[in-house]
Formats: structure tokens, C-alpha cells, sequence
């Protein structure tokens, strides 16, 4: 043993393999695996170093082996792996776990009882928003599939819309009569680029959109940058601000094809709600792309802001739309 010891160094050790190799630690020998060297060149005093170590392992697996006759077997056991938990329970909570007990996982209901089980999962101290969630069978990288529209809710959304007007002259008067909570020019127009973002929409006159190009940076990214499509770029101020203040909701398709948008509160009576989801199905087919092909809806789930997922039957939900129109 200790010849081998005097052979085989911690230092020569430390060269490249260690198939049949021993690890030296005080005066202890304890094998270790080997790895085979690298085809290629091989200096001579590798080679040389390579043998002495291959001769010093021989020594010192005669020795171990006649220690483990003595002793008997040895049985070395692999550390075990920490045990994952599933991907879509990591991270939820007791309550959400109770909860998402009440559905059934992946199955399709009808929209009255798909809107009853959203309900009945809703079990925190706040009043949670009623959210739709559809997938359709578009790709808004190409123009003609890309989906931006508005509904108006028949029930509201059961929030206070903070309105912003950006307007001249007449205007101005127009939109504090309609009961704007803010209406400028060019002086909300800085306050805005300083970082005053204390409004929900923001409504502007077409004269105004050159003024209020500056402002893409800040307000685009937040969703609250006038645009035709939402309806709030528009000379009829009055009339922008009266959908708006009664339940006009904005939603359009991500990048992945799917539409999000809130069509109540959970503390809205289930009627309510299903008239309000109703209004979203027309409107998202009334706003089909022209480049849309193929079936158009994918699924549909609804949800409150801190509960689980319920999913519709998307034709029951198409043919009680066409029923309740």
C-alpha cells in the first residue's frame, strides 16, 4: 500500500484519465473510475507518467480487494434525485388547489354552467374580474389575420373608466359635458410625456394626432395610444365618451392568436355575465380577418383574476349566441 502510495502522487494523479486510477487522500486509498485518454499526440513523458499510474492502480485494487474479502461486499448507492413536482401545481396555492376541485380538468361545458363554476371558484376578500380567453385559428404576423376591435358590454364592466380628452376650441367644452375627467391640448400633452398616466382611455380628435405621435413610445406599450380601430381617435367625442364610460372594452389577438378580454365582475349575476360574454362572441366573429381559413375558433376558457381555468363548448357558445340575438 504504501508503495503505491509513493508511486502513484495526488499530482500524477491529476493527469488527464483516471480509468483504474486511485485517488490518494492521507493515508487512505479510495478507487475512482477512469477515463479514457484523447486519441492523439501523447508526449513522452505522458506516456511514461500514463504507465506508472496504470502499474500503481494494479497495486493498489489488489490491496482494496483483499480489504472488501475481509469486510464484504460493498454496496455504493447513487444519490437520489429530488422528486419535481408537477409542472401545473408548482407554485399554487392551497386555496387554488381546493378550488379547481369543483371542475373537471379539460372538459367542455355548456356557457350557462361554464359561467356558474367560474363563479363558485371565485373565493378570495376581493372582487375578482370575469376574463375570456380565445384562441383563434389565426397568425397575426400577416396583416390580413391580425384582429383589433371593440365591444360594448350590455351589463358594463363594473369599473370607473377614467376618461382623458385631447382636443381644441369647441371640443374641449363637448368633452367636459360628456363627462371627461381630463381635457387639454398641448398642455395634457406634456404632462402626459412627464409621466402622468392617472387615466384609463385616452380619446383624441383627428387634428390632434400629429401633436400626440411623441407619445407613442410611452402610451403604446400600455395600450392607452389613440387609434382608430378602438374607436378612440373620432370627432364624435361626445358619443366616444358615453361607450367608454357605459362598458366599452378594447381586446385584440397576441402574437399567439389569442383574444383576452374581461366581460364582468365575479360579483355580476350569472344572466349578466352570459349576456356580456354573448356580446364578446358576436363581436369577435363580426371581426373575423379577411385571411382567417379554416375553423375559426379554437377553444374558449373563462376565468376570475385568481382562479382556475373553465373551459366553454365553443359550439354550444356560437349557437346560443345566434339564438340570443
Amino acid at each position: 500500500m504504501a508503495a503505491a502510495m509513493a508511486i502513484a502522487t495526488p499530482h500524477q494523479l491529476q493527469f488527464g484519465s483516471h480509468a483504474g486510477m486511485a485517488s490518494v487522500v492521507g493515508l487512505r486509498v479510495t478507487p475512482c473510475r477512469v477515463q479514457v485518454p484523447m486519441r492523439g499526440f501523447v508526449m513522452p513523458q505522458q506516456r511514461s507518467l500514463r504507465m506508472v499510474c496504470v502499474r500503481a492502480s494494479a497495486v493498489v485494487s489488489q490491496e482494496i480487494d483483499a480489504e472488501q474479502a475481509a469486510e464484504g461486499p460493498v454496496v455504493i448507492e447513487s444519490p437520489k434525485k429530488k422528486e419535481k413536482a408537477f409542472y401545473k401545481e408548482k407554485g399554487r396555492s392551497k386555496r387554488f388547489m381546493e378550488v379547481q376541485k369543483l371542475r373537471v380538468k379539460k372538459q367542455e361545458y355548456d356557457p350557462a354552467t361554464a359561467i356558474r363554476l367560474m363563479k363558485d371558484t371565485s373565493s378570495v376578500k376581493f372582487v375578482e374580474t370575469a376574463e375570456a380567453h380565445i384562441r383563434l385559428n389565426i397568425d397575426p404576423k400577416y396583416t390580413d389575420q391580425q384582429l383589433r376591435a371593440t365591444v360594448s358590454l350590455p351589463k358594463g364592466t363594473g369599473q370607473v373608466i377614467r376618461v382623458a380628452v385631447l382636443a381644441q376650441g369647441e371640443k374641449q367644452q363637448e368633452a367636459k359635458t360628456a363627462g371627461a375627467d381630463l381635457v387639454g391640448a398641448e398642455d395634457l400633452i406634456e404632462q402626459i410625456a412627464g409621466g402622468f398616466l392617472e387615466f384609463d382611455k385616452l380619446i383624441a380628435t383627428p387634428d390632434m394626432m400629429p401633436k400626440v405621435a411623441k407619445l407613442g413610445r410611452l402610451l403604446g406599450p400600455r395600450g392607452l395610444m389613440p387609434n382608430p380601430k378602438a374607436g378612440t381617435v373620432t370627432v364624435d367625442i361626445i358619443k366616444a365618451i358615453g361607450e367608454f364610460k357605459a362598458g366599452k372594452v378594447e381586446y385584440r389577438a397576441d402574437k399567439t392568436g389569442i383574444v383576452h378580454v374581461l366581460f364582468g365582475k365575479s360579483n355580476f349575476t350569472a344572466e349578466d355575465l352570459l349576456a356580456n360574454l354573448v356580446a364578446v362572441a358576436n363581436s369577435v366573429d363580426a371581426n373575423k380577418p379577411s385571411g382567417a381559413k379554416g375553423v375559426y375558433w379554437k377553444t374558449c376558457y373563462l376565468c376570475t383574476t385568481m382562479g382556475p381555468s373553465v373551459r366553454v363548448n365553443v359550439t354550444q357558445l356560437r349557437e346560443f349566441k345566434l339564438s340570443g340575438s
